[in-house]
Formats: structure tokens, sequence, C-alpha cells
């Protein structure tokens, strides 16, 4: 027969393993609930990497390589500026500007900092911030044709390239419809169709035509037609339903009143096109 002591250390045991159980099923909900929690607050996982991947693509005056290779531009030293108030590194990988929606809701990327046009299409797949740059999509012609292409009905049947998915897309869409769109990869390809002869005309940023065209550059024989398109603004982008809008925008309106980006403006000869 068991002694006595043998059925209270039995006992004992029993009653140890119950609790601890019980225990267990109480906290299991809380754990996940806090782990949910975090998973929600999008600035909580950029903040707990220490670090803001950043999409761009090679767009001046933007964000663009100098001539020894560093990453300069306005959004580029926008964004480090920023990123220094809220202590976070950011990083800069270049996109596919054709699946940008997708890399930044897997995140694959934090946001999409590279003069990204608001438009409401947009706006179903992504946070804005406030806007900072006023930009138009302008038609670039050789200085050659400037006598032949004078308004949208002068495209009629003729080839305009734009990258895709991007705002001169929507642009050619609208006030091009008749005109032979065909896609490149990005803006600057856009150009050097035109300067080929590939293409009648490219639409792409005035923010970029200002930089990459006219005398002195690379597409000195390319010029900006007088053909009214859209007009449109810039800001950044992050996923819908990200906290980090939030502490963005708060950061931004600091740069705005220390006159940061009025300076970085200047720099980069973008101060016309500043929000302030």
């Amino acid at each position: 027969m068991m002694n006595t002591k043998k059925w209270i250390a039995l006992i004992l045991t029993a009653l140890m393993l119950f609790g601890a159980f019980a225990c267990a099923k109480t906290t299991e909900p809380a754990a996940e609930a806090t782990e949910a929690a975090a998973a929600d607050d999008d600035f909580a996982y950029i903040q707990a990497k220490g670090t803001l991947v950043i999409g761009i693509t090679d767009y001046a005056p933007m964000n663009y390589y100098d001539e020894t290779g560093k990453l300069v531009g306005f959004d580029t030293e926008f964004a480090e500026a920023a990123c220094a108030k809220l202590g976070l590194t950011p990083e800069f990988i270049e996109i596919d500007w054709d699946s940008k929606e997708l890399e930044l809701a897997s995140k694959k990327i934090d946001c999409i900092w590279n003069g990204l046009t608001v438009t409401e299409e947009r706006k179903a797949n992504m946070d804005f911030t406030t806007s900072y740059l006023m930009n138009q999509q302008v038609v670039v012609i050789r200085a050659e044709d400037a006598a032949t292409y004078t308004d949208t009905a002068s495209l009629s049947g003729q080839v305009v390239v734009a990258e895709a998915s991007s705002a001169g897309a929507a642009a050619i869409a609208a006030n091009l419809p008749d005109a032979d769109f065909t896609e490149v990869q990005a803006q600057s390809d856009a150009l050097l169709e035109v300067k080929t002869g590939k293409a009648a005309a490219a639409v792409i940023d005035l923010t970029m035509a200002n930089a990459m065209t006219g005398e002195g550059s690379d597409y000195s024989d390319l010029v900006i037609a007088p053909i009214d398109m859209l007009d449109e603004e810039y800001a950044v982008g992050f996923r819908v339903g990200s906290t980090a809008t939030e502490k963005f925008n708060a950061v931004f309106a600091e740069l705005i009143s220390d006159g940061t980006l009025a300076a970085l403006a200047e720099k980069y000869e973008l101060s016309d096109l500043l929000i302030k």
C-alpha cells in the first residue's frame, strides 16, 4: 500500500501541473495580443529594425548618382535629414517602378521616396505623407521638331513614350489618347528614345526634364514643348494604415520650419516648386 508521504507528493505534483497549464492558457492570449499590436504598428516595426528601407529609381534631381557614384538628390538628402530626426538609418534600394505597390505591401521596402506623384488610384494602395513639391507632366521633343509638335493634336498617331505605371503614362492616356503610346522601364529611357528618333515625344516629370535637358546637359538637343498636361504633387508613400506616415509628417513640418527643406530646394534648383 502506498504510504501517506507518496500520496501527498503525487497530489502536490498534480496541482503544480494543473496550475502551470492554467497559467499558460491565461497568458497565451495576452502574448498573442501584444504580438498582433506590434504587427499593426508599422512605425514600431521600422523602429525595431533601426532602418527605413526606401524604394527609389535613378531619377535626377530626386535620387541619382553623382560622378563619384554617390547617391545624391533632393529626395535622398530629404530622407536622410528626416531619418536623422527619428533615429533611423535610411537604406536606399532600386526597385521596379511597375511593381512598387507589391514591394511596399510585402515589406521589401518601407516606403517610396522618389518623386512619387499623389493620385487617387495610388491612394488605394498606399498612405501618402503631406505633399512637399509641386510638379507637372511635360512633353519633351527634339528641338528640331519644335515647329511640328505644338499641341496635343499634332502628336496624334506619333510614338509617345513614358515610364510604365507612371504619372506620365496616365497623362498620355488622359491628354494624348490618339498617340501611339509605348512604355519604357524608366524616364531616362524615355528621353533616350526621343533623342535617338525612336519616338516623337516623351512625357516625363517637369523636375527631371529641367534637370536632364537643355544647354550643358546630355540631352541639349531636347526641349519641353508648350503642350499642357497634368499638374501634380509629390509625397512619400507608406503602407496602407502605416503609423509611420504621421511620424514623418511631424518631422516634415520641423524641416520646413527650420529651413532645411528650403535649403535643399535651392541646392537642387527646385525652390519654385516647393510647397511651403
